[in-house]
């Protein structure tokens, strides 16, 4: 038999149990289950100088990975030349002399054309967010990863982010009205876009962003694109040249190309690896809304300078689309080139389908509201 005394020692001690364990398991529920690695700080370089809008959405993208790691991962962002030249980005970061990097795809094209229809590929009907679904869900990325991992052996991992609005054709000395005063021109744009232009008869030379003024001031080229009003004021081309054409078919779906060196990639936790990918996620979304509000008053600003601004006959547009064709046979000899193409065709041929059937015009609902003759 058992004495009150004794219960109610007992008792006391069981609550006492009861008081620490539940303190102990509160303890560990507050507690992050989250892997403890060391941080690291990466150098992460653009290919765009310091005052571009570009290096800008590099930075945004820079931000959200540091901010949502907690200091965990840092990219230490630097501009264009900082560690290689522009070019040399992909190199750098396939050794590991940089972490990682912030491009296009279409200044790797060198290494094999088909590298190309990752950023300046042909106009199929498509704009550069249509061309990031086709990344994310018609079979994009497991392209580009046979590309870059497969044939080229590259020690890469990247996200493709950002889409860009349809560049302009261009910035010359007097508007152009034809497709045949393209013959000879001597002209700057990159990627598939210069076998495009060599298909109509310009002369081209392939430059980096900071590289384009210059040469147009010394005579070396007569026109040149990159692509947007505000990359191309803060480069100067207002300072050379005041006639600007808009719309073009030689670059509607690019995006950016955000590199990082597999090997390090692959070292980071699995929660670090996931912000990455749904940093440029969001960034991605975040460029699309700044760059329509920037593009649009800086094309202003470009007119109150006395820019003559003025979009491409469509005979122009119509000799691109027939370069295009010419383009695609030539190059489509290759497999995996052909490959790509195929997917790309049977992407916009179900999904603009969709669009063009259900989306009202925007040019009728714009003009009923705006137009004023």
């Amino acid at each position: 038999m058992t004495d009150n005394k004794t219960t109610g020692k007992a008792k006391a001690s069981r609550r006492r149990f009861l008081q620490v364990a539940a303190l102990g398991g509160a303890a560990t529920v507050a507690a992050p289950q989250i892997s403890r690695a060391q941080t690291a700080t990466w150098k992460f370089q653009s290919t765009w100088p310091n005052r571009d809008i570009f290096h800008e959405f590099c930075n945004d993208f820079a931000k959200r990975v540091n901010d949502m790691s907690g200091g965990r991962l840092k990219l230490e962002v630097l501009a264009s030349g900082a560690v290689v030249p522009a070019f040399q980005l992909q190199d750098a970061v396939h050794a590991g002399i940089l972490d990682g990097g912030h491009g296009v795809s279409a200044y790797w094209y060198g290494k094999n054309k088909a590298y190309a229809l990752f950023g300046t590929g042909p106009s199929f009907g498509w704009n550069a967010n249509s061309f990031l679904g086709w990344m994310n869900y018609g079979g994009g990325y497991d392209l580009y990863n046979e590309l870059t991992q497969q044939i080229l052996k590259l020690n890469l991992v990247a996200f493709l982010s950002g889409p860009m609005p349809a560049q302009p054709l261009g910035w010359f000395k007097q508007p152009l009205k034809s497709a045949d005063e393209f013959k000879g021109l001597k002209y700057r744009t990159v990627g598939l876009a210069a076998d495009l232009k060599r298909e109509m008869g310009t002369a081209v030379t392939i430059l980096a962003g900071g590289e384009i003024v210059p040469a147009l001031e010394r005579g070396v080229i007569e026109g040149a694109e990159f692509n947007n009003p505000s990359s191309d004021s803060v480069l100067g081309f207002a300072d050379v040249s005041k006639n600007y054409m808009l719309r073009s078919y030689h670059q509607v779906g690019e995006s950016f190309e955000i590199i990082f060196n597999k090997a390090k990639f692959d070292g980071l936790a699995p929660e670090l690896k996931a912000i990455v990918k749904y940093a440029a996620e969001a960034a991605s979304a975040d460029m699309s809304w700044k760059a329509l509000d920037r593009y649009s008053k800086d094309l202003e600003q470009l007119r109150a300078k006395g820019v003559n601004i003025t979009t491409t006959p469509d005979p122009i547009l119509k000799a691109q689309l027939d370069a295009w064709n010419k383009v695609i046979d030539t190059y489509s000899t290759d497999a995996f080139f052909k490959k790509v193409i195929d997917s790309q065709k049977a992407w916009v041929q179900r999904t603009y389908a969709y669009e063009r059937a259900n989306e009202p015009s925007r040019d009728m609902a714009f003009d009923h509201f705006f137009k004023t003759t």
